[in-house]
């Protein structure tokens, strides 16, 4: 969580974020903020508010009072208010991205990326009237027809991390909101701004008042949501400490909940693979966005033969990245979210070397001219990790890659399967038969074959297994559409004058 103070945004330098509340910027009632950073500097770039108790019953009051209107809105017109929303990101891409890149320190391609990503979710939600069609059967019985209508939940809300400040957002309303639900977004209140930008291209697309609310905060907003009784269900994206306290506190309270957790993604490399390919895309799916990536590898597996001329390229590859201000271009690599945590993946380097890897890149004592104040760390890679190394059981969400060495594809697998996480897992090969039996095997839930940080298009689903997710549904495609509603069974019958009673038995179809 950021730093609060008892601060007032008095300075015009320092202006607050503002809330979302019921179609317009609201101020909080708070008396608690915190610094946004521009990790890049160093520097405090604005204040966001730390809501209170009083700001969510504000944001949860006013979803419910749209939501009769919103869910009596017919699907194709809410389709076509998303489509409208979806031309909009698309008409202020490099705004938003902009926006991103000076609040979370990602290069501003990558931020782009993220909004890309975040557009193609909303693309699928504009299939809205398919979506929620329901089902259908006639004749089931004598006069009797069957057929079963999806509903909205309710108001529903998403606690959303610091890494993607728009994409994770756009996993969660536009289907929730494609479905007739009214929502509460409470961001990451380290980069709270792509939010409000979003919230505001919403009500340009014509999203009612109240239909979409924002409030920034801490763990004092993010409690009050979880217990509001006005809220029927909570999407969360973040750690694994963080996502059992979402689960198991909304749950208590009897909320539908989705909870994504950590993550430890490995990717096998057998020795077949094509080593430079492999070498490229590891290094960009592990240091990309300075490995603050849900679905960054921070795990190779390298088998047999395999390791030695697989270090020896990433190491290459890893000292040749260019790491610099988000906004400068030709960057590879930008700083990270906070100084806090960058000296927290600092001290796990710290803690590889103390443990007996072999640190072939060293990250650490980075320093980027006319940005000495940045929060910026270098590329590091490890070799010869063993499982029992806090460098490899813990996420690290940084720019630290880990290699270990087995000998055969099924001491590979074993391993990844032994790991508590079960977000993403990868092979890269060249054989067939060996991907197809990693696919069968690996208890992960979205996979690889050379293919890095396998994130599922917009019509597939998102989310892993074991401690990487609580709850039964994933994000976004169609097991989103699950989450955000519910299902009625209907059986009806429209008796002639001639039909008489059923009686006081049990009703047949037949």
């Amino acid at each position: 969580m950021a730093t609060s103070v008892e601060r007032k945004p008095s300075s015009p330098a320092l202006a607050a974020v503002p809330l979302w509340i019921d179609g317009a910027p609201a101020a909080s009632q708070t008396t608690r903020f915190g610094d946004v950073m521009n990790p890049s500097t160093g520097e405090v770039a604005r204040l966001v508010p730390f809501a209170a108790g009083a700001d969510v019953d504000r944001a949860v009051a006013a979803a419910a009072a749209a939501l009769p209107a919103w869910r009596g809105t017919a699907a194709v017109r809410r389709a076509r208010v998303l489509t409208r929303f979806r031309e909009l990101v698309e008409r202020d891409q490099k705004k938003l991205a902009a926006v991103i890149s000076q609040e979370h320190g990602k290069v501003f391609l990558d931020a782009m990326g993220e909004v890309q990503r975040g557009i193609e979710v909303v693309e699928f939600a504009c299939g809205a009237p398919h979506l929620v069609k329901g089902a259908y059967s006639d004749t089931v019985g004598r006069g009797v027809d069957a057929y079963s209508r999806l509903e909205p939940v309710g108001v529903c809300a998403g606690i959303t991390p610091f890494n993607f400040p728009a994409m994770v957002p756009m996993w969660m309303f536009p289907v929730a909101l494609a479905c007739g639900n009214t929502f509460v977004l409470k961001p990451s209140e380290k980069d709270p701004s792509a939010s409000v930008v979003l919230a505001e291209l919403l009500e340009e697309a014509g999203v009612p008042d109240g239909v979409f609310n924002v409030v920034h905060g801490d763990s004092e907003a993010v409690d009050a949501i979880l217990r509001h009784p006005g809220v029927q269900a909570v999407s969360f994206v973040g750690s694994t400490p963080v996502a059992k306290h979402v689960y198991a506190t909304a749950a208590a309270a009897g909320k539908r909940v989705q909870a994504l957790g950590g993550a430890k993604n490995h990717a096998v490399v057998l020795p077949d693979a094509d080593l430079a390919f492999t070498a490229e895309a590891l290094v960009g799916a592990a240091y990309g966005s300075a490995g603050e990536r849900c679905m960054a590898i921070s795990a190779v597996v390298a088998v047999g033969p395999s390791a030695d001329p697989l270090v020896a390229t990433l190491a290459a590859l890893a000292r040749a990245l260019k790491v610099g201000p988000s906004d400068a271009e030709g960057m590879d690599m930008g700083p990270l979210v906070t100084q806090a945590h960058r000296d927290r993946v600092a001290a796990y380097i710290d803690a590889g070397v103390a443990e007996g890897a072999d640190l072939v890149v060293d990250g650490r004592g980075l320093t980027v001219p006319r940005f000495e104040r940045g929060f910026f760390l270098g590329p590091a890679l490890f070799d010869r990790v063993s499982p029992d190394m806090a460098i490899y059981q813990d996420e690290i969400f940084g720019p630290v890659l880990v290699v270990l060495r087995v000998d055969t594809l099924d001491q590979a697998i074993d391993l990844v399967n032994r790991n508590p996480y079960g977000n993403g897992a990868a092979i890269f090969t060249g054989s067939g038969g060996a991907a197809r039996r990693f696919e069968e095997q690996v208890e992960a839930g979205m996979v690889g074959i050379n293919v890095p940080i396998p994130v599922p298009v917009a019509f597939y689903s998102f989310g892993g297994w074991k401690q990487s997710l609580f709850g039964d549904l994933h994000v976004y495609g169609p097991e989103g559409i699950a989450f955000y509603t519910r299902t009625k069974a209907v059986t009806s019958r429209w008796p002639k004058d001639d039909a008489g009673s059923s009686g006081f038995v049990m009703p047949t179809l037949g």
